[in-house]
């Protein structure tokens, strides 16, 4: 019988463990998220590309318009470059799995998700008032409106880790050997 006071052991990498590992802290394209700036940079770009990808997506079913939703494969590109970045940025931090992660790494990715989870429940609380406010006082029908916004909360609610990371995220400490 165990008292609760030994560790529990950590189970081995595995070789996928050590593929996205390595994946996760490649070091090539450090200049795209080196600083603050550019990784919040990297985080506007991101959170733009995912909002007009949202807003091609609804308005192509809602006017019936195909074109438009053609566009999002477009699209898709450069929103996939930047997760890139944002990945790199955080070296694999929301990504990795937890056996993999050290200790500091771990508090981080738990201060992340609990800070991204309070923003989550303030948009959504926003967006409730909102159809309130809307369906109240501008007596518009929000029923339609249900899916769009469904579908919305959950990506926000899915990227919102990776919003906050990329946000909060500090700089590497300089190489003695880069001076």
């Amino acid at each position: 019988m165990t008292t609760g006071t030994t560790p529990t052991p950590r189970r081995a990498r595995t070789r996928y463990d050590e593929r996205m590992y390595a994946i996760m802290n490649r070091r090539e394209a450090s200049a795209m998220y080196a600083t603050t700036g550019r990784r919040r940079a990297a985080v506007a770009v991101h959170v733009l590309l995912t909002g007009v990808i949202l807003a091609a997506e609804f308005t192509g079913f809602a006017t019936a318009t195909p074109w438009i939703v053609l566009t999002v494969p477009v699209l898709v590109l450069p929103w996939c470059l930047a997760t890139g970045v944002l990945n790199a940025a955080l070296r694999g931090l929301l990504d990795l799995r937890t056996h993999v992660l050290d200790e500091r790494q771990l508090a981080e990715r738990d201060r992340v998700r609990a800070k991204a989870n309070r923003l989550t429940t303030y948009v959504l609380g926003c967006g409730v008032a909102g159809g309130i406010v809307v369906g109240e006082l501008g007596g518009l029908t929000v029923g339609g409106a249900v899916l769009p916004v469904l579908i919305s909360a959950f990506v926000v609610h899915w990227l919102m880790p990776l919003w906050v990371a990329g946000m909060t995220a500090q700089d590497e400490p300089a190489d003695e050997t880069d001076e």
